[in-house]
């Protein structure tokens, strides 16, 4: 983390680092440029409840950073914590958008040829179909503004192409995506799981269960292909040889693969950019998690989706109250 934040910090970021000050200021030693550290000497930690914690824990520095993104005295948070720390201090001080039923953990899928946004990923097991429509204009909103892809395909997965297919959710959430009119976004209608490898699809809507399972299948098929074509091309003389005149093709095929090129996965929803990283992300996953959530920033990712869920008439009716706690569906995904 240290690492990653010293590396944007060089490319004219400004960074704040939260947690203890001592141990910070001497891992980051002479690259200290640009990074300001805050003293917070607490932590919350994968064996704690996370809802209590973040409440309970006021000086973890998980709590001290998203309480600076909802006093505005950050733009944007990024962090290799918990995702169940993230999503519940987040709740408390970033808050949700008002209007917005449920945050949802996006993640940007390095599928060749195109970058893919699936959400949810693990933040809400259960969902309802009001907030899977939510679902589809965040994603929108985040692939246009971050990822710069213009009227963005939004596709709801689920067992099957046509309309009537998938649980009842899906079915209703389907009818009320289709009969939108002026959407800043393409539906293109019930996706299923090959087409997240395709390349036709910009954004894919699912419930956090669905997404969890899709996403850890995903990853984990990914690394078995380019370890088996590692391994091909190790196993004698004749294809090491082959190996080295196809290396430079190889190469950007395993880079398109990586989610080091993305950084981690988004909360998307709150009144604040939120990315949540692998704990064990490299330094230049953090530095691109960062240069992610800074561009989101400059392009005003959360204005543009509240105005596009205002606009579409999908928000929540009513004054929303404030978040009292974290949903009770609410688990951890792969980060």
């Amino acid at each position: 983390m240290v690492a990653g934040a010293a590396e944007a910090a060089a490319h004219g970021t400004r960074v704040v680092l939260y947690g203890p000050a001592a141990e910070l200021r001497r891992e980051i030693g002479d690259s200290a440029a640009g990074v300001e550290v805050v003293d917070a000497p607490d932590e919350i930690t994968h064996f704690d409840e996370p809802a209590r914690a973040a409440r309970s824990k006021p000086e973890a520095s998980i709590v001290r950073a998203a309480r600076a993104v909802g006093d505005a005295a950050a733009d944007a948070l990024v962090t290799t914590g918990p995702t169940g720390a993230a999503l519940a201090a987040s709740l408390i001080h970033v808050k949700r958008l008002p209007g917005v039923y449920r945050p949802a953990l996006a993640v940007v899928l390095p599928v060749p040829g195109r970058r893919l946004l699936l959400l949810d990923v693990g933040a809400n097991v259960a969902v309802r179909p009001e907030h899977l429509v939510q679902f589809a204009f965040m994603g929108a909103a985040f692939s246009a503004g971050v990822l710069g892809v213009a009227n963005p395909r939004v596709g709801l997965l689920s067992i099957g192409e046509e309309q009537g297919k998938g649980t009842a959710d899906v079915v209703a959430a389907h009818e009320r995506l289709g009969a939108l009119d002026g959407a800043p976004f393409d539906f293109a209608g019930n996706v299923e799981g090959f087409d997240l490898a395709r390349g036709e699809i910009d954004v894919v809507v699912t419930d956090g269960f669905t997404g969890n399972v899709a996403l850890k299948t995903l990853e984990a098929t990914a690394k078995t292909v380019v370890g088996a074509i590692r391994d091909a091309i190790r196993s004698s003389t004749v294809s090491k040889l082959g190996g080295l005149l196809v290396r430079h093709k190889l190469t950007p095929l395993r880079e398109s693969f990586s989610q080091e090129s993305v950084g981690g996965a988004y909360l998307l929803g709150l009144r604040g950019l939120v990315v949540v990283c692998h704990g064990n992300s490299s330094p230049r996953a953090i530095a691109n998690a960062i240069a992610l959530s800074e561009h989101g920033v400059e392009e005003e990712v959360v204005r543009r989706t509240a105005d596009s869920l205002a606009a579409a008439g999908v928000l929540r009716s009513g004054q929303m109250p404030e978040p009292s706690s974290v949903p009770a569906d609410s688990v951890t995904s792969h980060t």
